[in-house]
């Protein structure tokens, strides 16, 4: 999600280019002129991080920054003054200001500290979330991959996240839905409330509206106590309805009264419940065609589908493979050792179709890690067969055959200039799209654009100018 940045001071001039130059780096910014409207600011939304002047009318920054901090104990704030003394920067740190800067400063220097110390953030919260319970984060890191399918995803979960909308899973079993599920919940303003999970596929029809609605003592036969169902259970958190295409269609009518009216009534009960929750669900199967068939209310498929997230099979994003091999072999190494994986055996596993998708991936890996005694996954610990010539046509290219065979391309189409200087040729064709890309990725922030490149701001700006690149003309 897009980091959100506070800034306040009372110069208009250095507040709007502030606010300006942290926007062109990408953040979401908002700009106050006093201390006491940046606190009020503070209270109403949260602020990843804020910039405070030190004199500013009415309370001043270190008075701000104080107030902040009572607000939100890990309020992450950076002090600015043009009165730079030690003093100042003492108290500043004393009153737990992440950093301090003294004016005049560069936008570059300012960018710099704001990317220090929101990575510093992220990486705290990653540690709260490893002692808070490493099954968890480990269950998250499945989620890994470069793909550019993979990457829509992990946008839409954050744009998605911070709201209570009815989201709709699709992609084949073991491609992750219940994953994201749970990421969606534990981003979102539930996180600290239940997320119950329900298969719709694995319970009996006739077992399913008591598991969801709960029922009241003597309801029928068996039913000797009253029982709480995953609805009440759910209360102010996030409800996950796996494999919805397998819900019974009287059942689909009863679910769609609680996306409406938000109340449940127990199974032999009269009493109407209200219930606050969030329900995400997912299925496999193609509910377009259930819907033609009437095993499928169009009225509950829309309102399920406010926003449709889908995962790639595996088999489409191969090159994300070796990323998800190397995390499960790091994920059960505790139980079962330390492995790796001989480069034969890697390309087995990016070269099997996987139906069963990255559930059946990791079941291999760990399988093979048990076979394994010798410390290194070989293609015999593997219960998959060797890669058919057909399959091996289809696995991803790497970045370097990419290049390469575009190179090709460029080069036959170059002879008629077979006189110049083809290495400076082919070097200043390549150059120009790789500055223009590394732009577009850092949203035009020309400082992580030469980390990005290893090379020095002045040279960057230099090879701008050469190429007639203007960063703010980019199209994101």
């Amino acid at each position: 999600m897009t980091a959100r940045i506070l800034v306040a001071d009372d110069e208009d001039s250095l507040r709007w280019v502030l606010e300006r130059g942290l926007r062109q780096a990408g953040y979401d910014v908002a700009a106050v002129k006093d201390g006491e409207s940046a606190i009020q600011a503070f209270e109403r939304e949260p602020f990843d991080l804020v910039f405070l002047d030190v004199r500013m009318p009415g309370v001043d920054g270190l008075g701000a920054l104080a107030r902040l901090r009572q607000i939100r104990g890990d309020a992450l704030v950076v002090v600015m003054t043009a009165h730079g003394t030690m003093d100042t920067a003492i108290q500043a740190m004393q009153r737990g200001a992440y950093d301090y800067l003294a004016k005049p400063f560069d936008l570059d220097e300012v960018l710099l500290v704001a990317e220090r110390a929101l990575a510093a953030a992220r990486l705290t919260e990653e540690v709260a979330r490893l002692r808070s319970g490493l099954a968890e984060v480990w269950e998250f890191g499945a989620l890994i991959g470069r793909h550019p399918r993979m990457q829509e995803v992990y946008k839409t979960i954050g744009r998605i996240a911070g709201s209570d909308v009815t989201v709709l899973l699709r992609g084949e079993s073991g491609t992750g839905k219940e994953l994201v599920a749970r990421a969606i919940h534990h981003y979102s303003r539930r996180a600290g409330r239940p997320f119950v999970a329900v298969s719709c596929a694995a319970i009996p029809g006739t077992l399913l509206e008591s598991e969801l609605f709960g029922h009241e003592r003597g309801a029928f036969t068996d039913a000797k106590e009253r029982k709480l169902g995953k609805l009440e259970l759910a209360h102010g958190g996030t409800l996950f309805l796996d494999e919805i295409g397998d819900m019974p269609v009287d059942l689909q009518t009863k679910l769609l009264r609680v996306l409406q009216e938000r109340t449940i009534e127990r199974v032999g009960g009269q009493e109407s419940i209200r219930v606050d929750v969030r329900v995400l669900a997912a299925t496999n199967r193609d509910l377009e065609s259930l819907m033609r068939e009437a095993r499928f209310r169009e009225d509950l498929y829309y309102r399920l589908n406010v926003v449709s997230l889908h995962l790639p099979p595996l088999r489409e994003r191969r090159r994300d493979i070796p990323l998800l091999v190397e995390h499960f072999l790091a994920k059960h190494a505790g139980d079962l050792g330390d492995r790796g994986v001989a480069p034969e055996a890697l390309d087995r596993l990016v070269g099997h179709d996987w139906p069963g998708n990255v559930r059946e991936l990791e079941n291999v890996v760990q399988r093979a890690m048990i076979m394994a005694t010798s410390g290194v996954i070989l293609p015999e610990h593997l219960p998959i067969g060797p890669v058919s010539a057909a399959a091996s046509v289809a696995v991803d290219s790497t970045l370097e055959e990419i290049i390469e065979r575009k190179l090709i391309e460029c080069v036959r189409g170059l002879r008629e200039y077979s006189s110049a200087n083809l290495y400076d040729l082919m070097v200043a064709l390549v150059e120009k799209p790789l500055l223009r890309a590394v732009l577009r990725e850092t949203g035009g922030n020309q400082v992580r654009a030469a980390q990005i490149l290893g090379i020095n701001r002045n040279t960057l700006r230099k090879k701008l100018t050469e190429h007639g690149i203007d960063p703010d003309t980019l199209p994101p």
